[in-house]
């Protein structure tokens, strides 16, 4: 079988010196990769640029990203020349980007380097483009694993949310993670029960059990 696994962050310019990013390590999604290819099975790992995790990464492809436009670009070309089996997208894309940065007085800002003697500055954001809600489309027929990390509320209304973004993602499972479940997750597929795991190998073994039922 052939896998994608995403992980890592993707960071969006402010300008040429500055971003702004999401905290990922990419150390969970190194671990899946490699147990995978324990397996024997080839997995193409795409790992964000800003990642902190330097451990060894198995994977048969290991190819770098940038940008969240960056990490879907190279998810189609993979997709036209590549029969996936499963997706694991566990990349921590960036919400955001900055679509432009003005001084306090409104004017903008439109330097390589914005400099400290531009006192306040106001950077105009907007959401970028969920990636998620693409998979089905370009892997119409891999089997589609999310993940949502969340830091507030309670674990209900994380599960809640895991559920939400499988109809709305037409995913087949979500892991749902985060400070609400400790050091362990929540394995969510539709119209099922969530299934616990406390250690990351029984949640990688399950999910690999979901790709041989469902390919």
């Amino acid at each position: 079988m052939k896998f994608i696994v995403t992980c890592g962050p993707s960071y969006e310019p402010i300008d040429e010196v500055r971003l702004i990013t999401n905290f990922s390590t990419s150390q969970l999604g190194t671990e899946l990769t490699n147990f995978l290819r324990a397996k024997g099975d080839d997995v193409i790992c795409l790992k964000g640029l800003g990642s902190t995790y330097f451990g060894n990464n198995a994977a048969t492809q290991l190819i770098s990203f940038s940008t969240s436009d960056n990490l879907a670009h190279q998810l189609q070309r993979i997709a036209k020349d590549n029969e996936i089996n499963a997706v694991f997208h566990a990349a921590g894309v960036s919400d955001y980007q900055v679509v432009g940065v003005y001084s306090s007085a409104g004017q903008s800002i439109a330097t390589k380097k914005i400099t400290t003697s531009e006192g306040e500055i106001i950077m105009h954001l907007k959401p970028t483009t969920k990636i998620i809600r693409s998979l089905r489309e370009w892997f119409p027929k891999a089997l589609l694993v999310g993940w949502k990390y969340e830091v507030e509320g309670d674990q209900e209304s994380a599960l809640a949310k895991g559920r939400e973004q499988i109809l709305t993602a037409s995913t087949d499972a979500c892991v749902v993670n985060g400070p609400l479940f400790g050091t362990g997750f929540a394995l969510c597929q539709k119209d099922k029960d969530p299934i616990f795991f406390s250690q990351r190998p029984d949640l990688f073994e399950a999910l690999y059990r979901l790709g041989s039922v469902l390919i």
